[in-house]
């Protein structure tokens, strides 16, 4: 962690004053004042109304917009600097095969220094709240300790290359998850994907999330080559992993997302990450489950998919969320180094999207993915009895344009609370 990002206490009672407060939940407010006792917030209006009778510590934070700290629904921290390693290739394996080899080189402080590198990122691009995968659970705790993030560790689970029991990896994760601490960060299961993890891993997975009232991730249908495989039994995807003896007799009987309703596993625990190709049926088999869908932009263009489906998603009335994905799926351009914002990503959904209204586009990376992360009413609002979660950056515009200018902010965040407390400190 870098000087200017501390831990602090949090304060009895601080009364913050902005020029706009987005809270999200309901219209911006200008010349906003908000009450924070404790770990919460306590009140949230226009300042005269906020400020009367309080006598306890204030801090104007000047010509600045407020927002919720935002909730990065999918991440993997651990392949933070892996950023410019993989230039895009031809076969979405090829780039499976690149980043697994490198992976194998990698020492536990390596995978550490690039997940705190990746932590910090993220902290200072605006985020409060980060769903990650974790591939080396041994760094848990550890790491958790080095950061204010709130962080969803989601233990990554496979299978398939090393033969064993789904039961046995199942058991071990639940293991893993038992015996480390539970406060500001937690630890839930993700079974990699469809072609990756055996039928019964994915199903059992989800029960057991199901009964422990645990959110769950999957990646599903991210790839032409994945989608081809499940849905027709053929494809690139599909001959390389029958040559690594893959059981392929769940191939050839519908899209990747059939073949999770088929295990039982889709429902409103999950988080369903990048869903890019649907079949017939599929968006509303989503949306009538209460499946979330976590979109990551940047990742997307990366790997030269087609259009993210998200008129089909929105109309099924499926919750819609944002992430980051990795920076080992990201090509730096020259001068410009790689960093893990959300902010980034808004702006690339809005250059790919430019019809979705950007109050639209905040709530993807606050209330909806407080909702897939079940944490709905606690996070991603700034509301009274909420978490005093929020993010500042600067702002001298209008109430009316304070959505816009969320969406297409460029930078490093101003001040950040997680908690009640400061993560980046005003200056």
């Amino acid at each position: 962690m870098t000087d200017t990002v501390q831990h602090t206490r949090p304060e009895r009672s601080l009364l913050l004053r902005a020029r706009v407060a987005l809270p999200i939940a309901s219209r911006p407010i200008r010349d906003a004042g908000i009450l924070i006792s404790g770990r919460r917030i306590a009140a949230i209006g226009r300042w005269r109304a906020v400020a009367r009778g309080h006598t306890g510590r204030r801090i104007d934070l000047g010509d600045a917009l407020v927002l919720p700290g935002l909730i990065n629904a999918h991440c993997h921290l651990d392949y933070t600097h892996m950023a410019g390693l993989f230039a895009p290739t031809r076969h979405f394996t090829d780039w499976i095969k690149q980043i697994t080899v490198t992976k194998q080189t990698w020492s536990d402080d390596e995978f550490r220094d690039s997940w705190l590198a990746g932590a910090d990122m993220l902290l200072r691009t605006g985020t409060t709240t980060v769903g990650d995968i974790e591939v080396v659970p041994g760094l848990l705790p550890g790491v958790w300790r080095r950061t204010p993030l709130r962080v969803f560790s989601f233990l990554e689970m496979t299978g398939i290359r090393s033969r064993r029991d789904p039961g046995a990896i199942l058991d071990e994760a639940r293991r893993q998850i038992r015996v480390l601490p539970r406060g500001r960060c937690h630890a839930w299961l993700s079974p990699h994907a469809p072609y990756s993890t055996k039928p019964e891993l994915l199903a059992r997975s989800a029960e057991v999330s199901r009964q422990l009232g645990w959110p769950m991730t999957t990646h599903v249908a991210e790839s032409a080559s994945e989608y081809e495989m499940f849905a027709r039994g053929r494809g690139e995807m599909y001959r390389w992993l029958k040559r690594n003896e893959r059981d392929m007799s769940d191939c050839g009987h519908g899209s990747p997302v059939k073949q999770l309703h088929r295990s039982g596993v889709l429902g409103p625990h999950l988080l369903a990450i990048h869903v890019n190709y649907l079949g017939r049926g599929d968006a509303r088999l989503l949306g009538e489950s209460g499946t979330h869908v976590v979109h990551c932009p940047h990742s997307h263009t990366y790997f030269q998919h087609r259009a993210f489906p998200y008129e089909p998603l929105r109309a099924a009335g499926v919750n819609l969320c944002l992430g980051t994905d990795s920076l080992a799926s990201t090509q730096p351009q020259p001068g410009t180094p790689a960093e893990l914002s959300l902010f980034a990503e808004m702006r690339e959904f809005a250059l790919r999207h430019p019809k979705v209204a950007p109050a639209t586009l905040l709530r993807m990376v606050t209330v909806n993915a407080a909702k897939a992360l079940g944490q709905a009413g606690r996070l991603g609002e700034l509301s009274a009895g909420a978490e005093a979660d929020l993010v500042a950056v600067p702002f001298d515009g209008s109430a009316r344009d304070a959505a816009r200018a969320a969406v297409h902010f460029d930078g490093h965040v101003r001040a950040s609370l997680i908690r009640g407390r400061w993560a980046i400190a005003p200056a």
